[in-house]
């Protein structure tokens, strides 16, 4: 994203908080972090399809009269490119949030939160498995200490009952959505040269798209009431927050001070999200959740310091 791009469409750049990377990034990874206590608010009033197509229908709405210009601009990428932008990443967006919002019918946000930090993990293995990417003997370590962090959370800290019981039904479908999410992280490597406005607007219309059959699956099959007031504050939140003024500054941030060191900030969403889980829903924070925690966060930095130092 250029300069030029950034301070005819934001105005607002020239306060100080906009120039500040670490703050932007911060409260990009808060919000991020917000989300799955959001989502889990949301499973008394919001079935999780409902929830998502929701979602970016009103995101795809929000952005379309900042977004158009550059749509417009970059229609000759979008043309080539349209089953990048809206099959690929739409639907892979898509099938994250699903899954997120139906895990947490059926787990705690702490684990949902905590279970998004293997999300580089499966970055890491995707590096070696498609660019055979070398990997270090601390490289490895650090793989196999996330691994079982995210099995000591997903477990109650009782891992070896895997063997007997596997995972739970919640963890198990978050852990998917991660790996669908990862795909899409490792997929913007490819991403053609467009305005990040254009970007954003034309995954809203894909996950939109995708989503909209298994909200219509859901509609037909499930027994549905109509939404509280707090439950469409809910879904604002989810639009404006996590979905828009997130990829804002998390954008700006990787501007500021590039994408490496601000992908490192990525690690404070399990974080963020297990102590928003405490206080705003009362969830109890248990010793094997903190375990995990430093495992998970632990062996991804371990792997990635590693990675770059190769």
């Amino acid at each position: 994203m250029c300069q030029e791009s950034w301070s005819t469409s934001l105005q607002i750049k020239s306060l100080g908080l906009f120039s500040n990377a670490y703050a932007l990034l911060i409260l990009a990874t808060l919000g991020w972090g917000c989300n799955a206590v959001a989502g889990k608010l949301a499973t008394s009033g919001w079935e999780p399809f409902t929830l998502t197509f929701s979602r970016w229908l009103l995101v795809a709405l929000v952005l379309l009269p900042f977004a158009w210009t550059h749509v417009q601009r970059d229609s000759k990428l979008i043309a080539k490119h349209w089953l990048f932008f809206l099959l690929f990443c739409g639907s892979l967006m898509a099938l994250f949030n699903l899954l997120m919002y139906l895990a947490l019918n059926h787990t705690t946000a702490i684990n949902v939160s905590i279970e998004q930090a293997s999300m580089p993990l499966f970055i890491i293995l995707a590096n070696f498995l498609v660019f055979s990417q070398r990997v270090s003997a601390l490289q490895i370590v650090g793989v196999c200490l996330s691994i079982f962090g995210v099995l000591v959370t997903s477990t109650n800290g009782e891992p070896l009952k895997i063997l007997e019981n596997g995972l739970n039904r919640g963890d198990s479908i978050m852990l998917v959505g991660c790996f669908f999410y990862a795909v899409y992280t490792f997929a913007l490597r490819w991403k053609p040269d467009v305005h990040w406005l254009t970007f954003i607007f034309l995954i809203a219309i894909g996950a939109t798209l995708i989503s909209f059959p298994f909200s219509m699956f859901e509609f037909f099959r499930v027994s549905m009431s109509m939404p509280s007031g707090s439950d469409w504050l809910i879904l604002i939140f989810v639009v404006l927050v996590p979905s828009i003024i997130c990829q804002l500054c998390f954008a700006r941030g990787v501007e500021l001070i590039g994408g490496n060191r601000a992908g490192l900030f990525i690690n404070l969403v399990p974080l963020f999200g297990s102590l928003l889980a405490v206080l705003i829903i009362g969830e109890q924070f248990q010793w094997f959740h903190a375990v995990g925690l430093v495992m998970v966060v632990g062996g991804i930095m371990l792997a990635e310091r590693f990675a770059r130092t190769d």
